[in-house]
């Protein structure tokens, strides 16, 4: 029997990948077009040409590593066009509004939000929080291809650790967090992290009030509240909010407790 083959090394650079299809650009332009009519979207995205074939890049590096390493369960460019890329720029007027140019992204995953907004805002610092090594390691080989190193890093880390480092704690803007969590926990991580009037951008899905009614005393435990919720007007992602947490004071030193005291005792 002969021996298997060895993978073919994973791509470093964007140099050789396949192109994007035409498909992608088209869910691309539709999708920006309605970001920048939404609800208090402001004026035009002014996105340019060269910041989205950046974040297009990012898309081809990413196919390219979910053929051998499962980072996305989301594969096609066209799924990826809306699911991920757009759905990440939804945050992009309200963080422009604000003034934001050095954010946190907990629980990067494949790249996003934290990426498509590094890129688009655009970002003078920018952290990419995750703590699985494989995700840990395409990001930090994606942010090398596309050019973004002397911007954006990447921790390979758990967001507790770095609420407890005082490099971190208390220093970011804003922290935008695209994970499925509860509420509660989401604002538990982010606001140590936010400096006292920065923003938690939170990416949610309706309904959501009930989730609302719960989180209100946890948001005000951790020294926040609730600013802003948002709806989404990008064509199939109707159902999606963003929820915006402003910090207000200095979160508790307790805060964020570890995994399991918020698991036992939520807030």
């Amino acid at each position: 029997m002969a021996p298997p083959q060895d993978r073919e090394p994973l791509p470093t650079c964007v140099n050789g990948l396949d192109p994007l299809p035409e498909g992608y650009w088209d869910v691309i332009r539709a999708g920006l077009g309605a970001i920048s009519i939404g609800p208090g979207s402001g004026d035009d995205l002014d996105i340019s040409d060269a910041q989205l074939q950046t974040i297009g890049d990012h898309v081809r590096l990413l196919v390219a590593w979910n053929k051998a390493i499962n980072l996305s369960g989301i594969r096609s460019p066209e799924m990826i066009a809306r699911d991920q890329v757009l759905d990440s720029l939804t945050a992009l007027p309200l963080l422009r509004r604000a003034g934001v140019d050095e954010f946190l992204d907990i629980g990067s995953g494949g790249g996003y939000p934290g990426l498509p907004l590094a890129v688009a805002l655009p970002a003078r610092r920018a952290l990419l929080v995750e703590s699985v090594a494989k995700k840990a390691r395409f990001l930090a080989t994606a942010v090398e291809a596309t050019g973004l190193g002397d911007r954006v890093a990447v921790a390979a880390t758990r967001a507790e650790t770095l609420a407890a480092d005082p490099r971190h704690r208390g220093h970011w803007q804003a922290v935008v967090v695209r994970a499925v969590a509860d509420m509660s926990d989401l604002a538990e991580l982010a606001l140590p992290l936010l400096q006292i009037g920065g923003l938690l951008v939170a990416w949610k899905r309706q309904p959501i009030n009930a989730e609302l009614a719960r989180v209100d005393s946890a948001i005000h435990q951790l020294r926040g509240r609730l600013i802003r919720m948002q709806p989404v007007a990008v064509p199939g992602l109707e159902d999606h909010v963003l929820l915006v947490v402003e910090k207000i004071a200095e979160t508790p030193p307790e805060f964020p407790r570890d995994p399991a005291a918020r698991r036992r005792r939520p807030l």
